[in-house]
């Protein structure tokens, strides 16, 4: 959920073409990822019983959602907007989401490291192989952007919002 709102947020403030299409295609693509990871959950937690929840640690969860889907990180901390980055920078941007896709990529080995059964794994392996399919587009995304700004000083000023002539620091 982050990630589809960090990318699709992020969109707006991206001046170039290409970048907004990779951060729509691949915002939207993670809308897809968090269906899948909420019918994997659904799935596993669905025909649980008091007792194998309680045994579980899921007795918590369980106490505020029953078996509802509640985005929550593993620590038990609620999905919020604090979750996801839109600086306005593309070239910030685009450093985060480098960064995101590595993050969740790393999430996705520490799963597949856990759980052995292959209705899991399958689609872990699927979603980490997106990660860095994702990973790799921010790449070309970021070249692009680079490729428009003076190649002696990608980091002079912001592309989506200091026009030419209003670079802050060398006002």
């Amino acid at each position: 959920m982050g990630a589809a709102m960090r990318y699709l947020s992020q969109r707006y403030a991206m001046p170039y073409d290409v970048g907004k299409a990779v951060l729509t295609d691949i915002g939207t693509e993670e809308l897809a990822h968090l269906e899948i990871v909420a019918a994997i959950v659904h799935q596993l937690t669905r025909n649980l019983t008091p007792e194998q929840i309680e045994a579980s640690g899921f007795g918590p969860y369980y106490i505020d959602h029953t078996t509802g889907i509640w985005p929550q990180a593993a620590g038990g901390v609620p999905f919020n907007a604090c979750e996801f980055q839109s600086k306005g920078d593309p070239i910030t941007d685009l450093f985060e989401d480098l960064a995101a896709e590595q993050k969740a990529r790393s999430t996705y080995d520490n799963i597949l490291r856990v759980v052995k059964d292959p209705e899991v794994c399958d689609p872990i392996r699927f979603l980490r192989e997106r990660e860095i399919v994702h990973f790799q587009r921010f790449g070309e995304a970021l070249r692009d952007v680079q490729d428009h700004l003076d190649s002696r000083n990608f980091y002079a000023f912001n592309p989506a919002f200091d026009k030419a002539g209003t670079n802050p620091v060398s006002m």
